[in-house]
């Protein structure tokens, strides 16, 4: 019984934590993977730096919205199939809340001057926090100390900003120059042990 009561509470904690960020995340997915980066693993310490960093190449790679990818790979890793429900419950809710309040009063945010300015507020500090998960995700690279990903991550870089190379192309490339390198680490390995 007590086991219950503590994964009941895990799990509400859980819809908390996801509703919370997704209720007070403007400017899309980069945004949220980022404060959910701060959230779950330098705050509550549910998950490792290198198991965050995997949830968002994956939430990025998937089809869909980032934040609920990201939620549906969390929420499982914590709790199964139904920590990825409550996750995702918790991910959803408040923007169907807030759109469908918006929806109602749409002509009203629409002329009204004071909301237009806070929407323009906004967007400076979306922009700041996408360049912080930039530095992030650049910074977790860099630290792994492979040539290979480090390369690959300035050539993709030039690649989108440069030649306007689609992102969904960039992340295949590298997804095979990833499994590329993967199998040649294991047969590396393998040729090294055997006599």
């Amino acid at each position: 019984m007590k086991r219950q009561e503590s994964t009941g509470k895990m799990l509400w904690k859980l819809f908390r934590a996801t509703f919370l960020l997704s209720a007070f995340t403007f400017g899309g997915g980069f945004v949220i993977v980022s404060l959910m980066k701060k959230k779950f693993v330098e705050e509550l310490q549910w998950l490792e730096e290198d198991e965050m960093l995997d949830i968002t190449a994956i939430a990025q790679s998937s089809p869909g919205p980032i934040p609920v990818n990201a939620s549906v790979i969390l929420g499982y890793r914590m709790y199964g199939v139904v920590g990825s429900l409550v996750a995702v419950l918790g991910t959803i809710l408040p923007p169907m809340i807030i759109l469908s309040l918006i929806s109602v009063f749409y002509a009203q945010f629409r002329s009204n001057r004071v909301i237009a300015l806070a929407l323009q507020v906004m967007r400076a500090g979306v922009a700041a926090v996408i360049f912080d998960v930039v530095i992030n995700l650049a910074r977790n690279v860099v630290s792994t100390r492979r040539k290979v990903y480090i390369i690959l991550m300035a050539a993709a870089f030039v690649a989108k900003v440069f030649f306007g190379v689609d992102a969904m192309l960039l992340i295949l490339f590298c997804l095979g120059v990833g499994l590329l390198d993967l199998a040649l680490q294991a047969y590396h390995r393998r040729k090294a042990v055997a006599p």
